[in-house]
C-alpha cells in the first residue's frame, strides 16, 4: 500500500498520510483523457500499442504517479520478453500536459535496485533533474519519492531513468513526455502519433534483453513492438498527421523514412522549428538522444510503409556469427543434415526473403515475415504501416483491412506483347 511507505520529496522530506495516499490512488486508476480531436484545445496523442497516464487534478497540479518495475512485453506474436519499465509496461505510458501547468509526479521503485527519472529536454530546477548523485540520491527500492515542476515549454520530450542507464534503458525504461502549447500554434493537428524507437539483443531461443550489447541488436521496435507486431497508424484522406518520433538508444541513430509522402521536420527535443528554417524531405534521422516531429498532410489513399532504412533494422532476431552463405551450394550439405534435422535449411543461399519459412527455437519469431494482401511483407523489425483511407470506421478495424487498389494501379507481369515491344525497343 502506498499510504505505509515513505514519501519523501526530492530526495528529502518524508511524507504520509491517509490524504496523499487517496490521492494517489485516484491519480493512478483514472481514467485516460478523452481521445478524439480538441481535447482541452489540443489533439491528443495516440501512443499506438502504448498507453496514455491518468492524473488527477489537486488544488490545481496535475498529479502523476509511475511505478518502476519488471514487466513482460509481448515484441511480435511468439516473442515475450521480460523487461523492466513503468507502470508495468515498456515504453512507459505517454504522459501529456499543457504548457503552464504545474506537475507533481511520484515515482515508485518496485526495482531490485535503485532508480531515478530525468525529464530528458525539460526545462525544470536542478534538483528535479534525476541525475543519481548529481542532483539527487537514487530512490531506493521500495519507496515512492516525488518530482514537481512548471511546464515552461511545448514539444515532443522524454522521461527515461539516469541511475545505471546502461542497464534500466537497455531494458525499457523510458517513456514520452509531450507539452502542448497553450495557445494554438500553425495548422490544426487532426491526427497526432507517438513512436518510440528502441533496439534489444534478445538472443535466439531467450527472453531477457542484454545491457551489455554494445553493436549486437538482434531486434528493433516501435513502442516495443517488432512487425508483425506493430499496430499500424490510421488517417483519413485530407487530414493533417503529426508523428513524434523518440530514440534512446542505447547506440544507434534510424533514419525514419515514410513511403508515399513528403513530409516536413516541424520539431525535435528543443520545441518547434521555425517555418523559415523548415524542408521537405521522406527521410529523417533520428539520433540517439533525440525526438523529431515530422507533419503532413494525409492526400494519397494506401497503405504505406514506415519504417527504418538501416537495412538490418527491419530484420528480427538476425544471428551475426554466421559465414556469407550466398551463391553457395549446400545441396549436399541440406541432404547429409536433414535426416538428422527435419526442419534444417542452410540460410542465406539464394538471399534472406524466405527466411519466415525456417523452424524458429522457443520465444523466437522469424527473420521477416507478415502477412500481407499479396504475399508474406518481407519486413520485421522497426516497421510498420501507415494506413489512408477515404472514411475511417473509427471502431478498431480500420487498423486491420487492406486497402483496395483501384483497377490498373497494381504492379503485375508484363504481357507476351509488351516482352516482344521491348525487344523492338532495344531494350
Amino acid at each position: 500500500m502506498l499510504s505505509r511507505r515513505r514519501m519523501i520529496a526530492s530526495g528529502a522530506a518524508t511524507l504520509a498520510g491517509a490524504a496523499l495516499s487517496k490521492q494517489l490512488a485516484v491519480a493512478q486508476n483514472a481514467p485516460p483523457p478523452a481521445s478524439g480531436p480538441a481535447v482541452g484545445g489540443f489533439t491528443p496523442v495516440v501512443t499506438p500499442d502504448g498507453s496514455t497516464a491518468p492524473f488527477k487534478l489537486v488544488d490545481g497540479v496535475k498529479v502523476f504517479h509511475l511505478v518502476a518495475g519488471p514487466c513482460k512485453r509481448e515484441f511480435a506474436p511468439g516473442l515475450v520478453v521480460d523487461c523492466w519499465g513503468w507502470n508495468g509496461r515498456t515504453p512507459g505510458p505517454t504522459i501529456e500536459v499543457v504548457e503552464g501547468d504545474r506537475v507533481r509526479i511520484y515515482v515508485t521503485n518496485n526495482l531490485p535496485e535503485g532508480t531515478t527519472i530525468h525529464w530528458h529536454g525539460v526545462l525544470l530546477p536542478c534538483g528535479m533533474d534525476g541525475v543519481a548523485g548529481l542532483t539527487q540520491k537514487p530512490i531506493p527500492p521500495g519507496e515512492t519519492w516525488k518530482y514537481e515542476f512548471d511546464v515552461r515549454q511545448h514539444g515532443t520530450l522524454m522521461y527515461h531513468s539516469h541511475f545505471d542507464e546502461m542497464t534500466q534503458i537497455a531494458m525499457g525504461m523510458m517513456g514520452f513526455l509531450i507539452a502542448h502549447p497553450k495557445a494554438a500554434t500553425g495548422p490544426r493537428i487532426d491526427r497526432d502519433y507517438a513512436l518510440f524507437l528502441s533496439e534489444w539483443h534478445i538472443p535466439a531461443g531467450t527472453s531477457k534483453p542484454n545491457p551489455l550489447t554494445m553493436n549486437e541488436f538482434n531486434v528493433l521496435t516501435m513502442n516495443s513492438k517488432a512487425f508483425p507486431g506493430t499496430t499500424p497508424i490510421v488517417a483519413r484522406t485530407g487530414e493533417r498527421v503529426r508523428i513524434r518520433l523518440a530514440n534512446l538508444g542505447p547506440m544507434d541513430h534510424h533514419p525514419i523514412h515514410l513511403h508515399g509522402y513528403q513530409f516536413e521536420v516541424t520539431g525535435t527535443e528543443a520545441g518547434p522549428i521555425p517555418p523559415s528554417a523548415r524542408h521537405r524531405t521522406t527521410t529523417v534521422l533520428v539520433p540517439v538522444g533525440t525526438t523529431r516531429d515530422i507533419e503532413f498532410v494525409a492526400d494519397a489513399p494506401g497503405d504505406w510503409a514506415l519504417h527504418c532504412h538501416m537495412t538490418h533494422h527491419m530484420m528480427n532476431q538476425m544471428g551475426h556469427d554466421f559465414p556469407n552463405m550466398t551463391g553457395v551450394d549446400a545441396r549436399g550439405l541440406d541432404k547429409q543434415v536433414k535426416p538428422l534435422l527435419p526442419g534444417y535449411m542452410t540460410m542465406g543461399t539464394k538471399g534472406m526473403g524466405h527466411m519466415h519459412q525456417m523452424d524458429q527455437p522457443r520465444n523466437t519469431i522469424a527473420m521477416v515475415g507478415g502477412d500481407g494482401p499479396f504475399s508474406k511483407i518481407d519486413m520485421g523489425g522497426m516497421f510498420t504501416i501507415l494506413k489512408v483511407r477515404d472514411e475511417i470506421k473509427g471502431d478498431g478495424s480500420d487498423e486491420k483491412g487492406w486497402f483496395g487498389h483501384p483497377p490498373g494501379t497494381v504492379a503485375g507481369p508484363a504481357g507476351e506483347g509488351e516482352l516482344e515491344g521491348l525487344k523492338q525497343l532495344g531494350l
